[in-house]
């Protein structure tokens, strides 16, 4: 999935990528049909080159790609990426901005 949002402070547009890799354990929940649980999957599943919508935008966010207002507009679920951001990965440290 792709979304093109506006950039924070420049012209044009960046886009946002949710992605999902074919595993053998994604194509077994779709032949289950346990799609539901495919969110959960991508978001912990890193090391095989997946990332979800809301990973994406807090990445952008935290690099000054986007503001926080149109990251929290474009997320799938508004909560999961406020807790995102509010707590960096390693290594990493949140916008001022972000401490909401």
């Amino acid at each position: 999935a792709q979304q093109l949002l506006p950039r924070a402070g420049a012209p044009g547009r960046i886009p946002a990528i949710e992605v999902m890799v074919a595993t053998p354990a994604i194509k077994n929940l779709i032949r289950e049909n346990k799609t539901h649980q495919i969110p959960s999957m991508i978001q912990t599943s890193a090391a095989h080159g997946m990332q979800s919508m809301d990973q994406n935008l807090r990445d952008l966010y935290m690099k000054g790609f986007v503001t926080y207002e149109e990251a929290m507009t474009r997320a799938m679920n508004v909560e999961e990426l406020k807790k995102m951001i509010n707590s960096p990965q390693p290594g990493t440290t949140a916008p001022a901005a972000a401490q909401r």
